[in-house]
């Protein structure tokens, strides 16, 4: 079972640049989405679903434009929740999920902190979605939560952690937070296989970022420890190119 996490920063223009041919390639069993920035009808679902992935689910934002997330399948899930409850949160379409017969599946996309109003919308978000999801897994002990937490864990998750350890993604308050997630009954499935600095799974578009791997790493499939036995892989695809993010993969 592959599962790819891709923050596609707009579905139209990833597809535009090659999306669908690349997933044709990688035969992902499973993709979620994040900032899809668009309404469904707004999407070539047809293409996808020429690709092998007839199950799809989109949750845009209510925001024409803005946020949202989806999940494609090639398999039919036996459930999917479409938000989780906390109303402000369902307006801008930032989790969705996927129960199938052996695991749960959530595209998340956590808010960025890009300016003092958008930053206490973050920590709100954190608080109230780490008590939703400590009282999910009561019901769902096989989840995986994937996708754009919008936070660099440790030092080795960012090229330059001094310069930016008062910058939003980086601040310590928000690396607290993820260490409060991981701990509440979570892991970073990435790290249990690769404890090397310098892996990204996002650049800026400026100044050459990507070409010089100064990126940081905001992308995470995190799993219940109930899946650890099941995890064969979980890896960056950095050679990706249809966003500013890459996508990751996990593989049960």
């Amino acid at each position: 079972m592959k599962i790819i996490s891709y923050n596609v920063n707009g579905i139209r223009a990833a597809m535009r640049k090659g999306l669908v041919d690349w997933l044709k390639a990688a035969q992902p069993d499973v993709v979620g989405f994040q900032e899809i920035k668009a309404m469904e009808e707004q999407i070539d679902t047809e293409s996808l679903a020429q690709a092998g992935y007839i199950y799809q689910y989109w949750f845009p934002a209510k925001k024409k434009g803005y946020s949202g997330t989806g999940i494609i399948s090639k398999i039919k899930p036996q459930h999917v929740a479409y938000g989780t409850g906390i109303a402000y949160i369902d307006d801008e379409g930032r989790n969705i999920r996927a129960d199938f017969e052996d695991f749960s599946f959530m595209s998340m996309y956590l808010p960025s902190g890009t300016n003092p109003e958008r930053l206490s919308f973050k920590f709100k978000y954190m608080e109230d979605f780490l008590d939703y999801a400590t009282e999910l897994k009561k019901h769902l002990p096989k989840l995986i939560i994937s996708g754009d937490y919008n936070i660099c864990h440790q030092a080795r998750d960012i090229h330059d952690p001094v310069r930016l350890q008062h910058v939003s993604g980086f601040l310590p308050e928000e690396r607290a937070w993820l260490s409060a997630f991981i701990e509440s009954g979570f892991i970073d499935s990435f790290r249990q296989f690769d404890s090397r600095p310098d892996q990204y799974t996002w650049w800026s578009y400026r100044a050459g970022a990507r070409e010089r791997n100064k990126g940081w790493r905001i992308d995470y499939h995190m799993i219940t420890p109930e899946l650890q036995t099941q995890i064969k892989r979980s890896i960056i695809l950095p050679e990706a190119k249809h966003s500013d993010h890459c996508p990751i993969l996990l593989e049960l």
